[in-house]
């Protein structure tokens, strides 16, 4: 019987992540029946390291929020590699601020976007985002999360002037 899915968390900077156990909670409940006997590395990378790779491999010349990786197959490895998802905290925490989201929250939502890409998900046209985006908000919903898309802006408090 294939055990539960593996999160291999490597941090390449100094940045605060929620939990492997966390990671692997939320990667799991995107893949469904799928994530038993498979594996996940996610990397958590500097602003400059997320750019790189993100001009390299999607020629956008920005630090980017996640970057997912499928694995090549492997016939025989156990666990099952699936892939790496990259992570850069700094863009992540300046999202959720953006955003009106919890830093947990969008953590959460990042690591299930980034492993559907690992799985064939894309949003490359308008069918295909609008499903990855339901699937998204049932697999978050069911975490405790609210929908990612549903962007609230932050209450600014104005001083006054006494």
């Amino acid at each position: 019987m294939a055990g539960p899915l593996q999160v291999d968390l490597v941090r390449r900077t100094p940045a605060r992540a929620p939990s492997a156990q966390s990671l692997a909670l939320w990667a799991a409940a995107a893949l469904g029946a799928r994530a038993a006997g498979h594996e996940i590395a996610v990397q958590l990378v500097s602003p400059a390291v997320s750019r790189r790779l993100n001009r390299q491999f999607r020629g956008e010349d920005k630090a980017t929020n996640v970057l997912s990786f499928p694995a090549v197959p492997m016939p025989g490895v156990r666990p099952k590699p699936l892939g790496d998802l990259v992570i850069c905290p700094p863009v992540l925490l300046r999202e959720a601020v953006q955003q009106g989201k919890s830093q947990r929250a969008h953590w959460a939502h990042l690591v299930v976007h980034g492993t559907l890409h690992l799985v064939g998900f894309d949003h490359e046209i308008e069918a295909d985002a609008l499903r990855m985006e339901r699937r998204e908000v049932r697999v978050l919903r069911g975490l405790g999360f609210s929908d990612p898309y549903r962007i609230v802006t932050p209450v600014t408090r104005r001083r006054s002037r006494a």
